[in-house]
């Protein structure tokens, strides 16, 4: 997405510091501030809300009309897409 991003990952540690962490490093590398102050999060915490969210992301460019088939954004991966899930 071109003005936010989605993490789904599992957390092992302070989620504001990985968040911290994640924005200094992509600031650096770019080099400019880009972020915002804060951030939203959601804890899911059941394996179906896991497939939900993962699909939910996954399908979010589709939603805001940047692609017209999920394979032809180059900035997704997610093993929950399978109709097997």
């Amino acid at each position: 997405m071109p003005d936010h991003v989605h993490w789904l990952l599992e957390l092992h540690g302070n989620l504001s510091e990985a968040v911290r962490r994640y924005k200094a490093i992509v600031s650096h590398r770019v080099g400019a501030g880009l972020w915002q102050r804060g951030f939203h999060d959601h804890c899911i915490r059941k394996e179906d809300n896991v497939i939900k969210a993962a699909r939910y992301i996954v399908a979010n460019p589709l939603r805001a009309g940047i692609v017209d088939d999920i394979l032809q954004y180059p900035y997704w991966d997610a093993v929950w897409l399978s109709s097997d899930s």
